[in-house]
């Protein structure tokens, strides 16, 4: 999940900030375009509901750095990039119904599973099983090599919003534009050795439930560890009306034999309770001083999430130094993609047009 620094930052709706109720977005007609200031026309991504797709058509492997990442692909084969990265605990179907959305506008949309998740496996047994923030930012950047992608549109929530926050700050031109919810959430590990108000600390109990053996074996157990999952799919989604057949289809990514270790070793290295590796140590340096974010961006806030409470962006707006914007979805909750499947894809529309 996001960086819990965020969530002690309640900041109101300010000027420059989009409110957008989810229903009026949805019901632009699909043959309507939006003009962005400055003039140029932006097309409207035509409106769906929440659960329109239950599948992707094409699902794919490829070896990449340290991985053999499973993938799903929409879309011309030859158009512009867009990879859309997900958070935990959740998988590639956060983008089912966003994924043929920018395929009808022409993208080749790519959708890993990350590291731990799904189909995605590690090439060696002896690799350390590290989910720090570098190392998962450096298999987007080897799965762009693999796939001969010299430049994307990179756009993502939780885990993946930090990951493209991350590529997008110290590999720039490799990203045309990012899309991230909740905004800017690289991991400041010597922030986060400090406490929060006690409300915070409350919606973070998992974190600290994993920083113990007892929450590690649960993760390892096959009967607690979807129930550990949907109960942070029910409390961090409060108006998301997902059935169980839609939590099902993602928890089968949670079947992979690294996902247990993946996720505690996470949420441990961000409390500064389990050790990185010396390879990524120049990464982190870089990491540490919260660098600037030039690529063109659009932030996104749920108003329902409880991690971030929505606003005008201006906990993070400093971070981000090229063309913005920011916007504010009401009745929405973390799992932002899959529950306002069409305001993120004209999200990434638009950012690709800043």
């Amino acid at each position: 999940m996001i960086n819990r620094r965020t969530f002690s930052k309640a900041v109101g709706l300010g000027t420059g900030a989009a409110a957008v109720p989810l229903a009026g977005l949805q019901a632009v007609p699909a043959s309507a375009t939006s003009r962005k200031e400055g003039g140029g026309q932006v097309p409207t991504v035509p409106a769906v509901a929440s659960g329109t797709h239950t599948s992707f058509s094409r699902l794919k492997q490829v070896r990449a750095g340290l991985l053999d990442v499973g993938y799903a692909e929409a879309g011309p084969a030859h158009g512009p990039v867009v990879i859309c990265l997900h958070g935990w605990p959740y998988d590639i179907h956060s983008f089912v119904d966003v994924a043929p959305l920018l395929a009808e506008q022409g993208y080749r949309v790519i959708v890993p599973y990350l590291r731990g998740h799904g189909t995605t496996r590690f090439l060696s047994s002896r690799t350390f099983r590290n989910a720090q923030q570098s190392a998962i930012a450096l298999d987007i950047i080897a799965l762009m090599d693999a796939l001969k992608i010299e430049k994307a549109v990179l756009a993502g929530f939780d885990w993946g919003s930090r990951t493209a926050d991350i590529v997008a700050a110290l590999w720039p031109e490799r990203v045309k534009a990012l899309v991230s919810v909740s905004g800017y959430l690289v991991t400041d590990i010597e922030a986060q050795k400090s406490p929060l108000a006690p409300a915070a600390e409350y919606t973070w109990w998992y974190q600290y439930y994993f920083a113990t053996e007892r929450g590690s074996k649960a993760m390892h157990s096959d009967e607690y560890r979807p129930q550990l999952c949907r109960l942070v799919w029910d409390t961090v989604s409060p108006t998301w009306g997902f059935d169980d057949a839609t939590f099902q289809r993602t928890a089968l990514a949670f079947e992979n034999p690294d996902y247990p270790a993946i996720v505690v070793h996470n949420y441990r290295w961000r409390l500064g309770l389990a050790d990185g590796e010396r390879r990524y140590d120049r990464f982190e340096k870089q990491l540490a001083p919260r660098p600037f974010v030039t690529v063109p961006t659009v932030t996104l806030d749920a108003e329902r999430d409880p991690f971030t409470p929505a606003g005008d962006g201006s906990s993070y707006r400093d971070r981000f130094t090229g063309a913005y914007e920011h916007r504010t979805l009401k009745g929405i909750g973390h799992n932002l993609p899959q529950e306002a499947p069409t305001a993120f894809a004209q999200a990434v529309v638009d950012a690709d047009r800043l």
